[in-house]
């Protein structure tokens, strides 16, 4: 994340919290926004998606306490007046260095403020150089990090309700390092996450890169998914089809609900179960439970008797439309 959106955004605003909220109310709050904005619940909503990054960004800076604790340094400089991000050029400068008003700095203060990069990370996003700012006002160039990838294996019920996970990755000169990362609850199979700044390290004190992870999300044996709705094969027989019946329908979290199956239930029809979908935040969407009539692949000599008498008593042919079809075709081509 570049100092300079620090500097243009309030992510307390976007979050809709002050800036003296607890770790646990900045979670709440992003978690009620990502639900809201979540690309699962908006597919094709373009503004929706940007403001679930947005709120995403938000969250990766003010959840990390080192980042977090830079942010504000920097949030006060922009309160003070010490520089602005506006102006004709982008930046309105500090005070004594170009801003009219405001607070002036000591430049021997500017490390205590932007960390040990001083001018030359805050510079190098400000002016958005890619390879990297001078670090001071001469010497060594501070390069940004290299952007990394990797992956992580969720199960079915990791992705749904979101996680912590641990992720192993190597600098771009060898050295192994170990991370924790949270993942939002809702990710999708193939989705490709960016934590910001946890890529590899800088040269010169630039910053890091960002890192980017691709979640691979393990199936389920039974459930499957549909935005916020969860998804279920329910096998019965044909008695029960016929007859109707009511059926014990296991659910993902939580103990099984009954099912009422109205006589004369055909294959494929799929009844709703509210509130028992996607397990997270207020909205947890339903369960749609698709009814399989289950054909028993052997039959006794007894169940098949019952079978041929069923059918002898049968009153009409299921297919009597399409039998009503091929009969007209043979009568046009006679």
């Amino acid at each position: 994340m570049s100092q300079k959106e620090w500097i243009e955004k309030d992510y307390y605003a976007v979050l809709g919290v002050d800036k003296s909220a607890s770790a646990a109310d900045i979670k709440k709050a992003y978690r009620k926004l990502a639900q809201k904005y979540h690309p699962d619940a908006n597919q094709g909503d373009a503004k929706s998606e940007d403001k679930f990054k947005e709120v995403s960004a938000a969250y990766d800076v003010l959840s990390d306490p080192k980042q977090k604790e830079e942010y504000d340094r920097i949030r006060e400089m922009v309160a003070a007046g010490g520089f602005r991000a506006g102006g004709p050029g982008g930046f309105g400068g500090f005070g004594g260095f170009g801003g009219q008003g405001g607070s002036r700095v000591r430049v021997d203060n500017i490390n205590d403020i932007f960390g040990s990069g001083g001018f030359g990370d805050l510079f190098g996003d400000l002016f958005g150089n890619s390879g990297g700012a001078a670090s001071g006002f001469g010497g060594a160039r501070a390069m940004r990090g290299q952007d990394l990838e990797t992956e992580t294996s969720l199960s079915f019920e990791e992705a749904l309700e979101g996680v912590q996970v641990e992720l192993y990755l190597t600098e771009p000169n060898g050295t192994p390092r170990t991370i924790k990362a949270r993942i939002p609850a809702g990710v999708t199979d193939g989705a490709r996450i960016k934590l910001a700044g946890k890529g590899a390290a800088g040269e010169n004190g630039g910053p890091r890169g960002d890192l980017y992870v691709k979640v691979r999300v393990r199936p389920h044996k039974f459930f499957g998914r549909k935005n916020k709705d969860l998804t279920l094969s329910l096998p019965v027989t044909f008695a029960e089809a016929a007859l109707g019946a009511q059926i014990d329908v296991p659910t993902l979290n939580g103990g099984p609900v009954k099912l009422k199956i109205p006589a004369g239930t055909s294959s494929g029809k799929t009844f709703r179960v509210k509130g028992k979908g996607v397990p997270s935040g207020k909205d947890k969407g339903d369960l749609l439970v698709t009814v399989q009539v289950a054909v028993p692949e052997r039959l006794n000599r007894e169940a098949k008797n019952l079978i041929e008498r069923l059918a002898e008593l049968e009153p009409q042919s299921p297919r009597a439309a399409l039998e009503e079809l091929i009969e007209g075709g043979k009568a046009s081509n006679g």
